[in-house]
């Protein structure tokens, strides 16, 4: 089934002056080059209006809507009115308006500075939403989504495309690329339900970008899991198999009863030993700083959620795993790191129990 990616932008006349047209270009043309280019049809609605916006939604039906131009943090996204001039689109009329459409858009790229906020509202409707939390500049928010779409033009996951567009900011020496933030959650089916007809898988200019659940919606399929808060990527599971992505044949065995002889965790208990690891990673000194934050981010999340009244433990544990996954990797190439792993790995072992899952879930 084709996907089609909406273009939209906006650099009104009294705002900084973007190259939106040059990031424009370069998406059309990792597009273009992609091996699977025929599933991607790209349209494109340049300095748009707030009815722009509403009658190209209605219009194309984008899978995924890409915005470029200014953000202002909590006031909204810069828009233009019918003189070319600033018109703010807040925050809740903009989720809201999206929500209207939440059975076709599956990503929304939010490529403007201080974005954040409206990813976090419009998530609640759509599943994957990138937003940038600080200001970015030209350069690195066009190095971003230039790796964000030649990943999608190559048939990865949203995850995928929104790692490999931040290790495209890291590869031309650009050090903005803790500033997109990814909320998404990963649909999952459960065994034999069929997919919705998505795939198995001086001043410089500047734009003003976790994963989460959302309640079931019996006309969609059932998912399990997700990344929550201010996570690069994220890889999801659940009891039977993913539909999307390159983890379409990972699975996992959910264990439903903690063993007889094996003493249950209470919740307090798990987040205790959350937060110690988190100290024990916070404060190792030889600990390469981007291994640092990013294990961090993906440990927040799964503090939070476990922390909630209702914790989604797959949810937690997709998070820990990639925890556990980055400290792992540092560990085979830093001899003085593998203490670290080593106790790491102890606690998780601890948690799988309360967490419901296999102890060979995690890295060995």
């Amino acid at each position: 089934m084709m996907k089609k990616i909406l273009i939209l932008s906006a650099n009104p006349k009294n705002t900084d002056k973007l190259r939106l047209d040059q990031e424009v270009r370069e998406i059309k043309a990792a597009i273009k080059r992609a091996n699977n280019r025929e599933q991607f049809e790209i349209v494109t609605s340049l300095a748009i209006r707030v009815e722009d916006l509403r009658r190209a939604l209605l219009e194309y039906q984008p899978a995924i809507v890409h915005f470029s131009g200014h953000g202002s943090g909590s006031t909204g996204l810069a828009l233009e009115n019918n003189s070319g001039q600033v018109q703010l689109v807040s925050t809740e009329p903009l989720a809201r308006l999206f929500g209207l459409f939440q059975d076709k858009i599956e990503c929304v790229l939010l490529n403007a500075c201080y974005s954040q906020t409206q990813a976090e509202a419009i998530h609640q409707h759509i599943d994957y939403v990138v937003g940038m939390n600080q200001a970015i500049g030209d350069v690195a928010a066009i190095e971003f989504a230039i790796g964000f779409y030649d990943a999608l033009g190559a048939g990865r996951s949203y995850e995928d495309c929104f790692e490999v567009g931040c290790a495209s900011v890291d590869l031309q020496g650009i050090p903005e690329s803790d500033t997109p933030v990814l909320k998404a959650r990963r649909r999952l089916l459960r065994w034999g339900e069929q997919t919705s007809g998505e795939q198995t898988q001086p001043k410089t200019n500047s734009r003003d970008v976790v994963l989460a659940k959302s309640a079931e919606n019996n006309s969609q399929p059932k998912y399990y899991g997700g990344i929550s808060q201010s996570l690069s990527g994220g890889q999801m599971y659940g009891g039977m198999q993913a539909v999307q992505g390159d983890y379409n044949q990972q699975t996992m065995r959910i264990k439903n009863t903690a063993s007889a002889n094996e003493k249950q965790l209470t919740q307090q208990q798990a987040v205790h030993l959350l937060v110690q690891i988190e100290q024990m990673v916070k404060e190792f000194p030889e600990l390469p700083t981007i291994t640092k934050e990013k294990s961090l981010r993906y440990l927040a999340a799964s503090i939070e959620e476990v922390q909630s009244n209702d914790p989604d433990k797959q949810f937690a544990a997709g998070n820990l795993k990639r925890m556990a996954e980055t400290l792992k990797t540092i560990s085979e190439t830093s001899a003085s790191t593998k203490g670290l792993w080593e106790n790491v790995k102890a606690i998780l072992m601890q948690l799988s129990t309360w967490l419901g899952i296999a102890q060979n879930f995690f890295p060995e």
